[in-house]
């Protein structure tokens, strides 16, 4: 496989398990004459295990703005350069979007290596519905944190996050309120020896007695769109109260608006209520 000049390599790497890397990846990375990444130690250590030998540039969060000219001159000049994230897919949650829009700003080739991906990864074993919405990394404030999560209770679809492993209590406990009645799997330790899937309902999973490390990623399903059986005892007394000022129809609608139950049975109901009342 031969690699252009004027290009940028985007490789994806393992997030986990070492042998999980393609072999274009592989060659990609040797014939690399400078390789982007974020933490060089962590890339050395699978660069040692590939044995691979190349030169590291540390490109991060904290200094991608400074670094683009210089990358992007070293690419004009026709080395071959390559982007790695310390795990998985570069640019899901990782530094990178900046300079890939420079280089996309000045006809530089972007080239995707596709591989490991701690997102598919997890989609894959979950169980759930394959039309999902990935988020990344949720706000840490507590008001910005359920400003966020109420908005995406209106979406339908396969909810994914990464979550500090220390503070996974702190966003169970904010997805038991906004998402009820959903189910949630949280993948640890994914492709490694200690990989761990816990898997529960939102509303009864438990939460950590001992502190846990690492990085978790966290799946809720889609809604659920079983309705809940109707409680008559809780909603017969509103339903009085309401059809001494609004219609049958009306009072339907109000009740619909919030609980969560089958329309049929909540008209039945109000109907029976209403027949009562004028016999």
């Amino acid at each position: 496989m031969s690699l252009s000049n004027n290009s940028l390599y985007i490789v994806s790497t393992p997030i986990g398990n070492l042998e999980d890397i393609t072999l274009r990846g592989i060659n990609t990375l040797k014939k690399s004459d400078i390789i982007l990444c974020e933490d060089t130690r962590r890339s050395l250590k699978l660069l040692s295990h590939l044995k691979i030998k190349k030169k590291l540039i540390s490109y991060h969060k904290f200094n991608e703005s400074k670094k683009i000219l210089n990358i992007i001159e070293y690419i004009k000049q026709g080395k071959i350069l390559s982007l790695i994230s310390d795990a998985g897919t570069p640019l899901l949650s990782d530094p990178g979007r900046l300079l890939i829009n420079e280089c996309l700003k000045q006809n530089i080739k972007v080239v995707p290596i596709p591989g490991a991906s701690s997102i598919t990864t997890a989609m894959s074993v979950a169980g759930f519905r394959d039309q999902f919405i990935f988020y990344g990394f949720l706000p840490k404030s507590e008001i910005e944190l359920e400003k966020t999560l109420k908005i995406l209770t209106d979406y339908n679809f396969t909810l994914i996050f990464f979550v500090p492993a220390i503070k996974i209590n702190f966003y169970i406990k904010k997805f038991k309120i906004f998402f009820p009645g959903r189910r949630l799997m949280i993948g640890r330790e994914m492709t490694k020896i200690h990989e761990t899937f816990y898997r529960d309902e939102v509303d009864s999973i438990d939460f950590f007695k001992s502190p846990i490390k690492g990085e978790l990623t966290v799946i809720i399903s889609e809604k659920n769109k079983t309705k809940k059986p109707i409680n008559k005892e809780k909603i017969t007394h509103r339903v009085r109260k309401y059809l001494k000022k609004y219609s049958l129809k009306d009072t339907v609608d109000l009740i619909l608006q919030t609980e969560k139950v089958n329309k049929k049975e909540v008209y039945q109901l109000c109907l029976k209520i209403k027949n009562e009342k004028n016999n």
